[in-house]
């Protein structure tokens, strides 16, 4: 999980020694396609409880079927979020955004954005590997993706070794290659295991059923509002900072990426809740199934507190990875965009503790095929609760940025909550009915 944001932290990393303008429009591009991204992952994740449901009951041709069916829909997908994304290119210029933010943005948005087609058929093969417990072979294709997004953002963003010097398009480039490398890298991973070779070759893609494709839907369309819903109000926030100039906007971005890494963590984490509670589904003993759910939110809980340490020791730190410190030119922006990412990395690190619960609870409850009522819940906490709060606090008081965070730390607090009430529910129900 952490691959994907480990490839916008080398872009913001690198666009970051260009300047505050160039940080901010990777920001503002990346706020459209995250929304998509999560649109895409979210609906992914439902191929993994099918396959490991199946796998839990022996059953590899249901796991095949689970992938084939997955395959043409995270296709079609895909294609839908890259056409979508070049549709909304005008809402840009009406966002109140800074111009010049607005015209750098652009042409990086316009590949980044086709970048999401191998990137959600990746997420295909992902969710069915790791429906069988091998979560090795994702992790290497997005070590060899980021590994290869390095190298061509050196190449392109600065011109080195005499290639040409494209700023931030070259980071787009460099995106938009790696993850159609992650894509066929994976795909031999799996051909070359005799285990595997079995599931992902001799697809017969005129034969689809319709009653898999509604199981596969019904599960999917769910999860991906519930990720829709808590990235939507991330991207919000990179809006509103955009409201209250380039600097802040850089700002977020700093914060935005460092708690997304700690954030994937927790939803590595929610994809061995969702693994391991699908297995046991399958098997039918809902105890274990409690059990091992249980464990894994406190280890979360465990991990949290460090990254909520770190981010309280590094929060003036960690923000000059992203900047140039020593360009004079541009040392009053800097200096302002380290001290406003400190601030935010103050309530980062408080939210931490809630953003990691939810996001495992809610990998349990897909465990279980319960994906409805968490919709409407991560529905409530951000955009009833988290939402307004930000507007308000970040529009109409003196807390600025920071408001906007604290919007978002009462969102993710009040969707742990409620999420995990849903799973304490669930569980003893099937517990007191087995």
């Amino acid at each position: 999980m952490l691959g994907h944001t480990f490839v916008a932290f080398a872009d913001n990393i690198m666009v970051g020694q260009l300047g505050t303008a160039e940080l901010a429009a990777v920001s503002l591009g990346n706020s459209f396609v995250f929304i998509a991204m999560s649109l895409g992952i979210g609906f992914s994740t439902a191929i993994t409880p099918l396959v490991a449901e199946a796998d839990g009951a022996g059953n590899q041709a249901g796991g095949k079927s689970a992938l084939k069916h997955g395959l043409v829909l995270c296709t079609g997908l895909g294609i839908s979020l890259f056409v979508i994304i070049l549709l909304c290119k005008p809402l840009l210029y009406v966002m109140k955004q800074p111009v010049e933010v607005v015209e750098l943005a652009i042409p990086y948005l316009e590949l980044v954005a086709f970048s999401l087609v191998p990137l959600v058929i990746f997420q295909a093969f992902k969710q069915f590997s790791e429906g069988l417990s091998q979560t090795r072979f994702p992790m290497y294709a997005t070590i060899v993706a980021n590994v290869i997004n390095i190298i061509l953002n050196y190449l392109l963003i600065f011109g080195s070794f005499g290639f040409p010097k494209l700023g931030i398009v070259g980071a787009a480039i460099g995106t938009l290659v790696s993850r159609c490398v992650m894509v066929a890298y994976i795909w031999l991973l799996l051909n070359r295991k005799e285990r595997f070779k079995e599931y992902v070759t001799g697809f017969n893609f005129r034969k689809m059923e319709r009653k898999v494709m509604q199981k596969i839907v019904a599960l999917g369309f769910p999860s991906a509002l519930q990720m829709f819903f808590e990235v939507a109000i991330f991207t919000a926030a990179i809006w509103l900072s955009g409201v209250l100039g380039k600097n802040a906007q850089a700002a977020n971005q700093i914060a935005l990426n460092l708690s997304s890494m700690t954030f994937m963590v927790g939803m590595g984490l929610g994809v061995a809740a969702m693994v391991r509670v699908g297995n046991q589904k399958g098997l039918l003993d809902f105890k274990a199934l409690r059990r091992i759910a249980q464990s894994i939110f406190i280890l979360t809980l465990l991990l949290e507190v460090v990254f909520a340490i770190l981010f309280l020791w590094g929060r003036y730190w960690l923000p000059t990875m992203y900047l140039d410190v020593g360009d004079v030119a541009n040392q009053m922006d800097n200096a302002e965009v380290i001290l406003l990412a400190a601030e935010l990395l103050l309530v980062a690190a408080i939210f931490q503790i809630s953003d990691g619960i939810q996001v495992v609870v809610l990998g349990a409850l897909r465990g279980l095929q319960d994906v409805k009522i968490p919709t409407v819940i991560t529905f409530i906490a951000y955009w009833l609760i988290g939402f307004p709060a930000s507007y308000y606090l970040g529009l109409y008081t003196e807390y600025g940025s920071t408001g906007i965070w604290i919007g978002l730390l009462l969102g993710l607090s009040a969707s742990a909550v409620m999420l995990y009430i849903r799973f304490n529910y669930l569980t003893k129900r099937l517990i007191h009915n087995s």
